[in-house]
């Protein structure tokens, strides 16, 4: 484990060695492998449940079941090799985000990131008792201060708790995004802003239950200078998903890592997705002929966006990330946040995270000391 003088954060029961969680990307990019080697560094390793039933061979029989199998099966793997930090992200737009929740939560993973929507109602599938009982932290992702006034209002008038923790992720993130189209450039929405708003909301509650909530800043932050910045800005530490894909132990295809070390930025480009959000992505011969106009329908045997209608849709999302997941990028694409264009090779996790800590502690000349949040 990278061991050195950076500033742990606790995050609801559990301490974070090294202020850096992995983002969850979904549709199979990160599972097991990684989340394995980044947890085992000091960092959160996050398994992304997003599709994560597609892994099992009989899906289609029952993709629900399938992924909680699946997810089931990621985790214990986890836990066979590792005692370190483990989460799951869990967004809120997937029509059975309550029963993977449920299982994350049976399973006893450290951390859930609920993403794509607002946590605002307990799921159907956990009992309320379970939920005042469980020691898994609960940390929403969210993209202004705004929603993050929601959850705190939410969850303090109705459960009389808070989130253990916030992610704050901006327009340079990859993947599907949490604002307006024409919203990504608005200066407002920069990453130092919403960082700041996001921790003027977050300080009232703070006064009002005595503790302090954890903000990680996520989008855009690609090395040891921008986790120094957020720190210096209040974050207690950063989430960062691009350049883990760029990792020996990332779940996808080589081939899909080495569409990240091969682009450019002028290949980086914002898409719209089926689900009707601006994403960031690779551009590709798929993007291409769907930017063109080329429709892809496919039977869709299950429904597992809440947001997605079939009849509309140009393609499936899930068939198209799996796909380029898989390696085959003529028939799918790979999200990717702003700053893929600088990633230059394929390292491990280790090393990733030994230049992030190293890099940041010594070329700053000063150490920072354990910090309780």
């Amino acid at each position: 484990m990278t061991n050195l003088s950076l500033p742990r954060v606790k995050l609801g029961p559990i301490e974070i060695d090294l202020p850096v969680i992995q983002g969850g990307m979904g549709v199979g990019i990160s599972l097991s492998s990684l989340a394995t080697a980044v947890a085992k560094e000091g960092g959160v390793g996050v398994i992304s449940a997003a599709g994560i039933g597609m892994l099992d061979p009989s899906y289609r029989s029952g993709f629900y079941e399938a992924n909680q199998r699946a997810l089931r099966s990621e985790i214990r793997r986890v836990r066979t090799q590792t005692d370190g930090v483990l989460g799951v992200n869990i967004m809120m737009a997937l029509t059975d985000s309550g029963s993977l929740i449920a299982t994350a939560i049976d399973e006893a993973v450290d951390v859930i990131f609920l993403g794509a929507g607002l946590p605002l109602k307990p799921p159907a599938e956990v009992p309320r008792e379970v939920l005042e009982r469980t020691e898994v932290a609960f940390v929403p992702i969210v993209s202004s201060g705004r929603a993050a006034r929601l959850i705190l209002k939410h969850w303090d008038r109705h459960y009389n708790r808070l989130p253990d923790g916030l992610v704050v992720e901006g327009p340079l993130a990859g993947g599907h995004l949490g604002f307006k189209r024409g919203d990504l450039d608005a200066p407002e929405n920069a990453l130092d802003q919403l960082l700041h708003d996001v921790l003027e909301t977050v300080a009232d509650y703070e006064i009002l239950y005595s503790r302090e909530i954890p903000v990680f800043a996520a989008g855009g932050v690609y090395d040891h200078a921008d986790i120094r910045r957020m720190l210096d800005l209040g974050a207690a530490g950063a989430q960062m998903a691009t350049r883990f894909v760029a990792t020996e132990e990332c779940d996808a295809a080589a081939s899909f890592k080495q569409a990240y070390v091969e682009c450019t930025e002028l290949d980086l480009q914002i898409i719209e997705s089926p689900l009707g959000l601006p994403g960031g992505a690779i551009r590709s011969r798929f993007l291409d002929r769907v930017s063109a106009g080329e429709r892809r329908p496919t039977h869709c045997p299950w429904h597992c966006l809440r947001t997605c209608d079939p009849e509309q849709s140009p393609y499936c999302i899930a068939h198209a990330l799996m796909s380029a997941k898989r390696g085959d990028l003529s028939q799918g694409f790979a999200f990717a946040g702003a700053n893929a264009y600088r990633i230059d090779r394929i390292q491990s996790v280790a090393e990733l995270m030994r230049e992030l800590a190293v890099d940041y502690v010594h070329n700053q000349g000063e150490v920072y000391e354990t910090r309780t949040i």
